[in-house]
């Protein structure tokens, strides 16, 4: 649409009022610096636009400037407390001044041969150009210190108004220079609640398959960030809709065709999205186990009679295939075992409401659960997984899960349930029954952990009666050897 001079005049005018309002702590001083070294610094990317979102609270300052990286490094010496030259070669300075952390780049004018994600590194002479190879519009605004002049060549502020995301060339170039940028698109809609432009989702759309060289590292990076978005649906839905979650994470699309008969107003898809929704977005182990907790329904649906479909065991299938894409995406070892191990556990609690859960269920669950923290998050995970729409069921099922949580409380405090082992250590039971270290070992300590967790505390009497059942049961004549357990390793080093 064109603009007549008076529109472009005022336009102007708000975009250099809006400058005069950004605030950001150590700006002003640092451009001041630069300034008197004879070179221009501007504060750019996301730090501008979550100025202008009145956001406050800036976990880094991303600058960029004309002075070349050995340049940069002279400003900064002697005003930053740390200055570290690692991203040098590709024009980048880092420093830390007290509690900001602040990354100065030289203007790039970076090209990208056909068929590769690196780019040929080049210095640029001015902002605009700078600018004009960042992502999205909203994030090639610049705000040049200490005058607060700013530089907007793409419509960034118009489109941080409308909410929309859109490239500041064409997408086909863009995407087609870095295909992360892609997910970028979807990551900055779950994080903004933005949405993409047309031209955006076409672009997306077609050139997904490019996301497949993209590295899996850079891939999980961005999906985190998707996951903690307060819009996390619209980001989602963005993956599914232009193909893009097909290439790194087909599990999720494949739920869209499943319908799910408990929760029989959403298809399994839907209903996934509101379990991720309903967990805490600081939690990226919880909020990966909601999104992957029913990847295993389309493997085990079966339909029967009356139009009734079951998905039986799909936690343990689910469980395993939680653990292969997370190890596609590169996860550590311990998220995926966490992830994995939530998704397996989740229908654990299910039954609860209806049936009466001895101390010893109650233990078990625990028990299973593993740690503090996973148990907070099954608990958590179990809360989110009921989203029906039924009121009166929502109650009841609520008011179950309030109940163990009390009995686990109650339980924990009476028997520090945390802390639930046998009544005998190793040493004590191979003593006693007159056997090696090796397998059987493993064996009756499984046997009186699982009376630990049925009886809760036992007393050592107790428990060498329980080794002298267990004896009898698999044939075995006990030495009778009992012995003081043995030391802890703090207790031998004190001696």
């Amino acid at each position: 649409m064109s603009t007549t001079r008076s529109d472009d005049a005022t336009r102007d005018a708000q975009i250099q009022a809006l400058g005069a309002l950004i605030d950001v702590p150590r700006a002003e001083e640092l451009g001041a610096r630069f300034a008197a070294a004879g070179h221009e610094l501007y504060l750019v990317g996301g730090s501008v636009r979550d100025a202008v979102l009145h956001a406050t609270d800036w976990p880094d300052l991303d600058f960029a400037t004309s002075a070349l990286p050995e340049e940069t490094e002279k400003v900064l010496k002697g005003w930053a407390d740390t200055v570290w030259l690692t991203g040098a070669r590709f024009g980048t300075v880092s420093a830390q001044k007290g509690e900001d952390t602040i990354e100065i780049t030289t203007f790039r004018s970076d090209t990208y041969e056909e068929g590769s994600r690196h780019p040929e590194v080049r210095f640029g002479d001015d902002i605009v150009t700078d600018l004009s190879r960042r992502d999205f519009t909203v994030n090639a605004m610049a705000v040049r210190m200490p005058d607060h002049e700013v530089f907007d060549p793409f419509g960034g502020w118009e489109d941080l108004r409308d909410r929309v995301l859109r490239t500041p060339i064409d997408p086909h170039t863009s995407f087609g220079d870095d295909p992360l940028r892609m997910i970028r698109m979807a990551r900055f809609a779950s994080a903004l609640g933005f949405r993409p432009d047309e031209a955006a989702v076409r672009a997306a759309t077609e050139l997904a398959e490019q996301l497949r060289t993209v590295s899996a590292e850079r891939i999980q990076v961005e999906l985190d960030k998707l996951l903690m978005g307060r819009h996390f649906a619209v980001g989602m839905d963005l993956l599914v809709d232009t193909g893009l979650a097909d290439v790194f994470l087909p599990e999720i699309p494949a739920l869209r065709m499943e319908r799910d008969p408990v929760h029989h107003h959403k298809d399994v898809y839907a209903h996934t999205l509101a379990v991720v929704e309903g967990c805490d977005r600081e939690d990226v182990v919880l909020r990966l186990a909601a999104l992957l907790h029913d990847i295993g329904k389309p493997a085990t649906r079966e339909f029967h009679e009356g139009g009734m479909v079951s998905f039986h065991h799909h936690d343990v299938v689910g469980a395993r295939m939680a653990k292969a894409r997370l190890r596609e995406l590169k996860y550590s070892r311990e998220v995926i075992r966490d992830v994995a191990h939530l998704v397996r556990l989740h229908l654990r609690f299910h039954g609860y409401a209806d049936d009466e859960w001895t101390d010893s269920a109650v233990r078990r669950y625990v028990n299973d659960a593993g740690s503090p923290a996973q148990l907070r998050r099954l608990n958590a995970l179990t809360r989110a997984d009921v989203t029906t729409r039924d009121k009166r069921k929502k109650r009841r099922f609520a008011a179950a899960m309030t109940d163990l949580e009390d009995r686990i409380a109650r339980l924990k405090e009476e028997e520090q349930l945390n802390a639930v082992r046998p009544a005998l250590d190793g040493h004590q039971m191979m003593a006693y029954l007159g056997i090696d270290p090796g397998p059987l070992v493993g064996k009756v300590w499984a046997f009186m952990k699982d009376k630990a967790l049925e009886l809760g505390p036992i007393d050592p009497d107790t428990g060498y009666e329980l080794l002298d059942e267990w004896a009898e049961a698999n044939d075995i004549v006990p030495a009778g050897d009992i012995v003081p357990p043995k030391p802890k390793k703090s207790e031998e080093a004190a001696e």
